[in-house]
């Protein structure tokens, strides 16, 4: 059992107002980037049977990795990435998604969650894209499931 199999202790809501709040206290843009970088800092090491081709998610600015697993009728995810901004996104949507099932996961509108936390307009146009396309991935995870 790794650090991301455990469940969440708050709703998807609940986990986004909490990092909204976070978020807020951060202030200033360079804060909040030193944030999400520090969460991808804090995941743990993704095994190298899990870095390959079927589980890159397209269209990032660097290598993205994402592996899912089932269990108990939920979804558990495991990311890496080669950069570090792009390693605390993914480390930021394992914060709300991992742990979850299927059905939170498909109804939770994850564009308006980041829009809250302002995250793609601090980015560049291709790490927006990037951020959209790991959303992607773990939607279509949540609806193959």
């Amino acid at each position: 059992m790794t650090q991301t199999d455990a469940l969440p202790a708050l709703s998807l809501d609940a986990t986004l107002a909490e990092l909204v709040e976070e978020f807020d206290l951060l202030g200033d843009w360079e804060g909040r980037i030193e944030y999400v970088i520090d969460l991808g800092k804090a995941l743990p090491p993704l095994p190298e049977e899990a870095r390959i081709e079927a589980n890159k998610v397209p269209g990032c600015a660097a290598q993205v990795w994402l592996s899912t697993r089932r269990a108990n009728g939920r979804l558990f995810f495991d990311a890496d990435s080669d950069s570090a901004l792009s390693k605390g996104n993914i480390a930021l949507l394992l914060k709300l998604y991992s742990g979850r099932r299927p059905d939170e996961i498909l109804a939770f509108d994850a564009r308006a969650a980041l829009d809250r936390l302002g995250l793609p307009a601090a980015l560049t146009r291709q790490r927006a894209n990037g951020l959209n396309n790991m959303v992607g991935r773990i939607r279509e995870a949540a609806a193959q499931a």
